[in-house]
């Protein structure tokens, strides 16, 4: 079922009013006629089963039919800092860390990302970014629309992060699987995590030694090496598991 995000002060009354550029999606993209059901977030874990009622020139009334389950976070939040990749690898990182149910992401130059961003081609790259998340959130059935920060210097990441219970570096030159196993196994449900993942090139030894005084845990993620966009990805999918495994409440 098509899902889409709204503000709570635009439900009331047992109806909910979409604008630009939801309406136009629904309307003259999916082609959803009066009549058809979707779901609506309001962003805050509420969740409702909607009836499209009828289309205005640039808005949709939807009756709310009921409220759903709106239960589909992790019950730890996770922040992937991800080192600038090249080109567009950044938007497949970012669509797929929401699918995954990354609660935000905070992307940083590092010594050896290859991409420099000025501030307004930043701003840019941020804004569409976030319309990444929000698609992926929807598409994923998400009950909120992870936050994707401004580009932070290495060590800005690192400020950002110091109030995180759990810090973890994957590093290539890392070794010990069983350690690395113990890590994950000590993390419990209701801690908050962030992930550091450098750019193409890895690390350099200097910015592990920075994460490691800020209590950073460097990790191994096998014997072969893995690229920027897999590499975060790889480590989320670890933590997902072991966090609803360990969730009775699933």
């Amino acid at each position: 079922m098509q899902q889409f995000f709204t503000k709570p002060s635009q439900i009331r009354d047992g109806r909910i009013v979409l604008g630009e550029p939801d309406v136009n999606h629904i309307k003259n993209v999916l082609r959803m006629k009066p009549g058809a059901e979707v779901r609506i977030s309001d962003g805050t874990g509420n969740a409702y089963l909607c009836c499209i009622r009828s289309y205005g020139e640039r808005e949709a009334v939807l009756d709310i039919l009921k409220e759903l389950s709106a239960d589909t976070e992790l019950p730890s939040k996770i922040w992937l800092f991800q080192g600038l990749p090249k080109g567009d690898k950044m938007d497949l990182i970012v669509q797929k860390a929401v699918e995954l149910g990354v609660y935000g992401i905070v992307p940083f130059a590092a010594k050896r990302s290859v991409v420099k961003l000025d501030e307004r081609k930043a701003k840019k790259k941020q804004e569409r970014w976030q319309a990444i998340a929000k698609s992926a959130a929807e598409q994923s059935g998400r009950s909120r629309i992870p936050e994707v920060e401004q580009v932070v210097s290495f060590s800005g990441a690192l400020r950002t992060a110091g109030g995180l219970d759990v810090l973890l570096i994957p590093y290539e030159l890392e070794e010990g699987m069983g350690k690395t196993a113990q890590i994950i196994e000590d993390i419990t449900p209701g801690q908050s995590i962030g992930v550091f993942i450098g750019p193409e090139g890895g690390f350099e030894e200097a910015e592990v030694g920075q994460a490691k005084a800020v209590g950073a845990k460097p990790v191994t993620l096998g014997k072969r090496i893995l690229r920027t966009e897999t590499a975060g990805l790889t480590t989320l999918s670890i933590l997902m598991y072991h966090l609803e495994s360990r969730n009775h409440n699933l």
